[in-house]
């Protein structure tokens, strides 16, 4: 049930659209099989020439991307103040990249994990399609309550 009244319509992105926005943003969602199951992490990314990098540690994000190589990485943001918002999703076949490469000591100089230390592992995105949308925020009030005091009703 969509009422074009509440939904805004989205705006469909180019490509070349969607990594200008990446490079606006360096924090996005990785999507991993882990056991069979689906599961999403916080990573620092940038993009490097055609794809994306990040770093991680020896974990169950790298341990996904070691048993299934297939991922999904959304990057995204919100501004009430201009009552506008975007998505931008990769996805695309993550690899692991030589840390150690001199092409690479630009780019993951810039690269700043959440955890800072033990993050030895340089993942590389290479993309198989850049999707992205972008839509006006007809509710901005909405972006600005919290969610302990919004009216949910009218919006579900």
């Amino acid at each position: 049930m969509t009422d074009k009244k509440i939904a805004p319509e989205a705006e469909i992105l180019d490509s070349d659209e969607c990594w200008r926005l990446l490079e606006q943003t360096s924090i996005g969602r990785l999507g991993v099989v882990v056991d069979g199951q689906p599961d999403v992490f916080p990573v620092s990314f940038k993009r490097d020439g055609e794809g994306l990098v990040f770093r991680t540690g020896s974990g169950t994000k790298l341990q996904a991307i070691e048993a299934n190589s297939m991922v999904a990485l959304e990057a995204d943001s919100v501004s009430a103040e201009f009552g506008l918002a975007w998505s931008v999703v990769v996805k695309g076949t993550a690899v692991e990249d030589d840390a150690a490469s001199p092409v690479l000591n630009e780019t993951r100089r810039g690269l700043f994990p959440w955890q800072g230390v033990g993050q030895d592992h340089l993942i590389r995105i290479i993309p198989q399609s850049v999707t992205g949308r972008r839509f006006a925020l007809t509710a901005t009030g909405t972006w600005q309550t919290p969610l302990n005091e919004a009216t949910r009703a009218g919006l579900e």
